[in-house]
């Protein structure tokens, strides 16, 4: 009998020391084998990931960051930088008279907004009816857009360097069309100063209104602001209008 249970209890220590090496090499090999699958995963996961496009910052935002600020905090004798004036916001709006008989004149300005500013422009309406322009209240009759950020610089960039150097008889801006809050707007006859717009496409003459929000207190700090960011300002001895 003691023999016998020796060798049942023999027996069972095999047996156990059998399955427990066993299950270890299992456990091993699985491991082994979802280390592999997790590489594998993630090589896959890298291979189809796809890669960051590296920031462009606009030339005009490098320029206020990098010259502009440090003229203005000699100029205004700031040391804070967030005291100092900055480009908010720049609005452009068109007004389409001719929208209210030919629908199809105001789509053609929105399809030309959206190619000169980069962004989807949104439809204004009429906010009272005007018997004499046959103009009734809601009636669609311009489009504006609201540039921030990177859009914003860009496209006074491109205004200052292509749109009004083309303009005919060009002699600088106003220096008077400050609204003594710091905030200046300009008018635009034509559409056509942008060489993004194709002249044989938009043939009928449509101008803009631009107008440049500042955080500027004063028309004296946004006119150092604004000469400083590249604006073609008329001279102040000049006595062309």
């Amino acid at each position: 009998m003691r023999s016998g249970g020796a060798r049942q209890l023999d027996g069972g220590r095999i047996s156990i020391e059998y399955k427990t090496s066993f299950f270890f090499r299992t456990n091993k090999i699985m491991a082994g084998k979802k280390t592999q699958g997790d590489k594998a995963g993630a090589g896959k996961k890298e291979a189809a990931a796809p890669e960051r496009e590296a920031v462009v910052v606009p030339r005009l935002q490098e320029r206020y960051q990098q010259e502009v600020l440090p003229a203005l905090r000699e100029k205004l004798g700031r040391t804070n930088p967030m005291s100092l004036p900055r480009l908010n916001k720049i609005v452009v709006s068109m007004g389409v008279g001719a929208a209210t008989q030919d629908k199809k004149v105001l789509e053609t300005a929105v399809e030309a907004m959206t190619e000169i500013t980069g962004q989807k422009p949104i439809v204004t309406h009429a906010r009272t009816s005007v018997a004499g322009f046959r103009l009734r209240e809601g009636m669609p009759i311009g489009c504006k857009v609201t540039l921030r950020r990177q859009r914003m610089y860009e496209f006074l960039d491109r205004l200052v360097s292509l749109a009004l150097p083309r303009v005919r008889d060009f002699r600088g801006i106003s220096r008077t069309a400050f609204d003594q809050r710091g905030n200046y707007s300009l008018g635009l006859a034509e559409q056509l100063v942008f060489p993004e717009l194709n002249p044989d496409k938009y043939v009928k003459p449509q101008g803009m209104n631009i107008t440049l929000v500042t955080s500027a207190t004063n028309n004296e700090e946004a006119l150092e602001l604004l000469t400083l960011m590249g604006l073609p300002f008329r001279r102040e001895d000049s006595t062309t209008a």
